[in-house]
């Protein structure tokens, strides 16, 4: 078990205590002693949420139950678990729930006691045994990118549905082909960056690196990202249909048991996947692809 799981645990004890508080992202992330970019990402690999999801959630269980159990007043269950207005209480109670806090009452409901998140005692996908953690530090030179983009978030499998998706419809109606006039090479990226640490929310663009110079098409954006020193990382060579398992076990597999004993920390810059012919289906029977992690000396 590697000391990441241990400061996440910590963390989650202390929000647990503190419910009730005006909780900040930036008052959490504190508790880590991790810079807030990236206590962000590994927070969300170790626990699965964007933390201020956690919380909320976290607020409405400890909410329902005193909704369900006891005769408080609805404003003082609403005050008492961190919700600033019963507007707000209600709002998010419903979103999550499917009726207000009143309605939830009058139902009868009986919730069962759902515990805080203990990733102490996390069920590992057994496949992360076989994750190849063999890496290599570069220094990418600045380059550009143009393509399209999504936003999409941290919550709930959200970004696990749309980016595949977005694959699927980029690759159906072959958008990349009039960037491909553009482009330096035929190897597509897949980038993820403006990432929001208070709601999860952040852009993914499916793009090529261009000539300079290059101009944005009609439906695309163009990004210029600098030079910078990133973790590469390659995923084991699976078949086709284990590709998109063994890039998020990949994935899982940097944050949790990569960087706690690497001496690096993430730097906040986009991070990227990076597809070349080794995953062109028409000419490998084994996939694999890159996964570019920027970084920065730990402090």
């Amino acid at each position: 078990m590697s000391s990441y799981e241990s400061v996440i645990q910590r963390v989650v004890d202390e929000v647990e205590n503190r419910l009730g508080e005006d909780l900040k992202f930036s008052t959490v992330a504190r508790l880590s002693n991790f810079s807030e970019f990236h206590f962000h990402r590994v927070f969300q690999f170790i626990v699965g949420l964007p933390v201020m999801d956690y919380v909320r959630k976290r607020r409405l269980v400890l909410a329902a139950q005193r909704v369900a159990y006891s005769k408080n007043k609805l404003l003082d269950i609403a005050l008492d678990c961190g919700f600033g207005t019963p507007e707000s209480f209600i709002r998010a109670f419903r979103k999550m729930y499917g009726m207000t806090p009143g309605e939830y009452r009058k139902s009868g409901i009986r919730p069962p006691a759902y515990p805080k998140m203990n990733v102490l005692q996390r069920r590992y996908n057994p496949y992360l045994g076989g994750i190849r953690m063999d890496h290599r530090i570069v220094t990418k030179p600045g380059f550009d990118v143009i393509g399209y983009p999504i936003r999409t978030r941290n919550a709930d499998g959200q970004n696990n549905r749309d980016i595949p998706a977005f694959w699927q419809r980029y690759m159906q109606e072959k958008m990349g082909e009039n960037l491909h006039k553009l482009a330096i090479s035929n190897a597509e990226y897949g980038i993820c960056g403006d990432f929001d640490m208070e709601s999860g929310e952040f852009s993914y663009m499916i793009g090529l690196e261009v000539r300079e110079g290059a101009e944005a098409l009609e439906g695309t954006i163009k990004r210029h990202y600098p030079e910078q020193t990133y973790a590469v990382f390659t995923t084991p060579k699976v078949g086709s249909d284990r590709f998109a398992e063994s890039i998020q076990n990949t994935w899982m597999a940097i944050f949790s048991e990569w960087f706690p004993h690497s001496g690096y920390e993430h730097s906040g810059a986009p991070e990227f996947e990076y597809y070349d012919e080794r995953c062109w289906q028409d000419r490998n029977e084994l996939l694999e692809m890159d996964i570019y992690i920027p970084v920065k000396p730990k402090a």
